[in-house]
Parts: structure tokens; C-alpha cells; sequence
């Protein structure tokens, strides 16, 4: 599934083509939407939430999820049916297996800005506080949590909990305050790491212990699918403390 950074990428090749204020002038794809409703309709902007992209529109917007497997093209085309084509007079964008839905009215009334993690917006004092309200949850499945880290993936997950020295199955309510606090710090520091790291093709090279079989320091690693969301992690059971 595309992380929050790799959703930033998409979302400036597209600024990068100009095409805000331009109109929609083909639409196509196997989508069930009702996709002629962006037929002739002016894009006011570009936006990206998390995992979500979004095209907005005069009074709404389309949002994008790529889901597990999905993909796009600029100005190319994959031969497997795009769920969604837009033809802008010097432009195409395509969308492969990824789940559209519209979004009614102002796009700032839906969205909490601030918990993106690459959001100029981005208040870790307010992630602080949503953390603390879940004071018996895993680790693990916090950093998953959308509304608290919007945009935050299984690989992000599992860097940053080996960079602050913090078992995936620790409990929140154990962990001291200055622990959380630099997690926080990181899993927004990362995030911005992996953006770098992916426009330069070199981002596995950088990875600690995602899909590793030891840590930096050798240590044997531990692999299983954690949590309630039961996604793939891998930890040193040396390097990381568990807090309960």
C-alpha cells in the first residue's frame, strides 16, 4: 500500500503539469462512479491527505485511495483497463485498482489537516494528546491509526519504532512521555526521510529492519503480523524495549 511520501510524489508530478483551472475535457475508466459528473468541470486544486489524493472541484472533490496494489500513469497508459482515465487538453491521468468516492462540499470540513504527518499543518502536541486517549492500545497499531498519523505505513512503522528503541507490542499507558514524544518527532522526521530516499530510487537501501533478518548491530530479528491490524512487522527484541 503507498505510504503517505509516495502520495506526495504523485501529487507533485501532477502540480508539475499545471493543470489547476484547466477543465476535464474526456473521462473514462471501468469505475462504477458516476464519472461524467467531472466531465467539463475546472480542477481548483491538487491535494494529498495521508494516503488519500485528491482532485478537487468547485463544490467537491474525488478522492483516490490506491489501496493495496494500486498504480497510476501520467500521460501513459498500462494494457490492463484503467478504473479511471481524465483528459485534460495536454495531459492524461490514469488510475489502476484503487478505490474513488467523492467528497461533498469544503474538502477542509472532511479533512483534519493537522494529522497529516507531511502536512505543513502536521500539530504533534495534537497526536500527543489523541495517543493518550488510548492509553491500553499496542504501539503498534496507534502508528497505524489514520486519524492520528495520517499517512503513516507498515514500513515507517517499523523504522521508526527500531530508531526510538520501542517494541511493536509495547502498551501506550507504559511508555514514558519522552518516549512518545520522540516517536512523534520521528515518525514525521522519517516520513520526509522516505520522500527524499524514494525520489532517489535508494529507499530500501536505507532500511534498518523492514524485511531484515538482522539489525544494525547483528542481532537476530523477530518477524510476525502484530497488533489488530495483524500487518507485518519486524523488530530486535535487544534494541527495542517492550513497555507493559
Amino acid at each position: 500500500m503507498p505510504e503517505g511520501p509516495s502520495i506526495v510524489i504523485l501529487r507533485e508530478l501532477v502540480e508539475a503539469l499545471h493543470l489547476e483551472e484547466q477543465q476535464i475535457i474526456a473521462v473514462g475508466g471501468n469505475t462504477k462512479i458516476d464519472k461524467e459528473r467531472m466531465l467539463h468541470q475546472k480542477v481548483t486544486a491538487f491535494r494529498s491527505w495521508g494516503k488519500h489524493f485528491l482532485i478537487c472541484f468547485e463544490g467537491f472533490a474525488l478522492r483516490i485511495h490506491l489501496m493495496m496494489f494500486g498504480s497510476y500513469r501520467i500521460n501513459e497508459r498500462k494494457e490492463s483497463a484503467a478504473r479511471l482515465n481524465l483528459s485534460f487538453e495536454n495531459a492524461e491521468l490514469n488510475f489502476y485498482t484503487c478505490a474513488l468516492k467523492y467528497i461533498e462540499g469544503d474538502i477542509n470540513e472532511s479533512y483534519d489537516w493537522s494529522a497529516d504527518i507531511m502536512s505543513d499543518q502536521w500539530d504533534p502536541k495534537k497526536a500527543l494528546k489523541k495517543i493518550k486517549t488510548k492509553p491500553e492500545a499496542l504501539i503498534c497499531d496507534i502508528l497505524l491509526d489514520q486519524q492520528i498519523f495520517s499517512g503513516l505505513g507498515n514500513i515507517i512503522k517499523n523504522e521508526v519504532l527500531y530508531r526510538v528503541g520501542i517494541q511493536p507490542l509495547s502498551v501506550v499507558q507504559a511508555i514514558p512521555i519522552a518516549k512518545l514524544k520522540l516517536l512523534i518527532t520521528q515518525a514525521s522526521q522519517y516520513s520526509f526521510d522516505f520522500l527524499k530516499w524514494k525520489k532517489a530510487y535508494v529507499l530500501k537501501k536505507h532500511w534498518l529492519v523492514n524485511t531484515k533478518k538482522l539489525c544494525p548491530l547483528r542481532h537476530p530479528l523477530e518477524k510476525g503480523h502484530l497488533g489488530k491490524t495483524k500487518r507485518r512487522t519486524f523488530f530486535c527484541p535487544i534494541c527495542q524495549k517492550l513497555y507493559v
